[in-house]
């Protein structure tokens, strides 16, 4: 590929962008969380939501949709504005980074339950690909705390920790720039954002919540916020707990949380790559959402990569943002919501044995998605 060079940054209207960047409510400090809006869900409240139901976040929607991997979309819940990362609980509550907040959804009846607004200043709600809020989200494994990371606009982003049995904010970490991704370590001592524009992953210590930055920049980082090469999402590895960062379908950054050490394995899907998810057997999965100028590089794509470095390359229809797997790691869903043009309204489902693909309409723009 010829990418080796930044690229160009293209900024785009609002609307037609929505990269990345959850947008906040300003100046909300320690503010009680707001009620569901009095609207309720489009389709009556369900009896229970089955296992397999798709959850996605629908930025161009301000809703999140339930839907049957087989029969489509049953139904969709307002959540806030610009929707962008999820993370569900083991006890049913979705818990979703928001323009205006982290919305509270109860997945076994489809209701909205609370809104907890940023206590970060990130200027006015809006869409679109940079505004302000909240971004990547997960909870802790014993689903105490939820992480999210906060983009502020033209600074450094936040980590804002919310205590889930109160819906409220507790703390704030400062942390990089466009934190994109948030993961926590298997036994919960670690929280890890990956910051967009500032081409490293911030390790915050669970505990005291002391934040340390690792650069993670295996291109470089000569192009700063116009740069192309710069990290997206962040997988941990089940095996030993290292942090996997995937560059354009060519270049994988292996990073050691604990010393910073990286090493770069090569990739082969030639693409620029956003979400990135694993299988319970140690697959990696990655979105290749296209090539970034014409000519350079490969199409959309999904790829599965074994714990040996072998790769699969599975030919996706047009870009795509994240990916989700089935319990059994036999069948990956990935939203095609994309943050730049491009995007569609639906979900491709790819069966990760044979490639075979099939698409289901569903959402409006969704990126996030998690498997119920």
């Amino acid at each position: 590929m010829s990418r080796r060079a930044t690229g160009t940054r293209t900024v785009l209207p609002a609307l037609a962008l929505v990269l990345a960047a959850g947008a906040c409510t300003a100046g909300q400090g320690d503010a009680a969380p707001r009620p569901a809006p009095s609207a309720a869900s489009p389709l009556p409240a369900a009896p229970g939501t089955p296992h397999g139901t798709l959850l996605t976040a629908d930025f161009g929607a301000g809703t999140v949709t339930f839907t049957d991997p087989e029969r489509g979309a049953v139904a969709s819940v307002p959540v806030g504005r610009a929707p962008y990362g999820l993370a569900v609980g083991a006890d049913g509550r979705a818990w979703v980074a928001t323009a205006e907040g982290v919305a509270v959804v109860d997945t076994r009846t489809r209701r909205l339950t609370a809104l907890v607004p940023h206590r970060t200043p990130t200027g006015p709600v809006t869409d679109g690909e940079y505004r302000g809020g909240g971004m990547g989200i997960a909870l802790s494994p014993d689903g105490a705390r939820a992480y999210v990371g906060v983009n502020v606009p033209g600074t450094r982003g936040v980590l804002e920790v919310l205590d889930t049995a109160k819906s409220e904010v507790t703390a704030v970490v400062p942390v990089g720039r466009r934190p994109f991704d948030v993961d926590v370590s298997r036994d919960g001592a670690e929280v890890y954002l990956t910051g967009h524009d500032s081409f490293d992953v911030t390790v915050v210590a669970a505990d005291s919540l002391r934040p340390r930055r690792i650069e993670v920049a295996p291109y470089g980082t000569e192009g700063g916020l116009a740069s192309w090469l710069k990290p997206h999402h962040t997988v941990v590895r089940p095996s030993d707990g290292m942090l996997l960062l995937p560059f354009e379908g060519e270049r994988l950054a292996v990073v050691d949380p604990r010393t910073g050490a990286t090493t770069v394995e090569r990739m082969t899907a030639d693409t620029h790559q956003h979400g990135a998810t694993a299988t319970p057997d140690g697959r990696l999965l990655v979105v290749g959402t296209g090539a970034v100028q014409p000519g350079d590089g490969k199409g959309p794509s999904l790829t599965v990569r074994s714990p040996d470095g072998t790769e699969r390359v599975y030919p996706l229809e047009g870009p795509h943002e994240d990916v989700a797997v089935s319990r059994d790691g036999r069948t990956a869903y990935v939203s095609g919501g994309y943050t730049r043009e491009g995007y569609w309204n639906g979900i491709t489902v790819v069966d990760l044995d044979t490639g075979a693909t099939r698409r289901l309409p569903a959402g409006a723009r969704p990126l996030g998605i998690a498997v119920l």
